[in-house]
């Protein structure tokens, strides 16, 4: 079961949305109604929790023999 959010759409000026949750299998429909109020209803798309795919950094470039690294003498 996945859980929804949801908002009040307002009916009158100055109205405030109300957001609620709802758990629901993928599966369902969409509310239209509030299940307790009966007012008119929007699911809210928020960000999830996917998976980012990040590309590797780059191989370091060679230092070309002038540093620390190659022992100046």
């Amino acid at each position: 079961m996945t859980t929804y959010v949801y908002e009040t759409i307002p009916q009158k000026t100055g109205e405030q949305p109300q957001r609620f949750e709802v758990r629901q299998s993928m599966k369902d429909t969409a509310l239209t109604r509030h299940p307790e109020t009966g007012k008119p209803v929007r699911r809210v798309i928020a960000g999830g929790y996917g998976f980012v795919a990040q590309k590797a950094a780059p191989p370091p470039q060679p230092c070309g023999g002038n540093c620390a690294c190659h022992g100046r003498n």
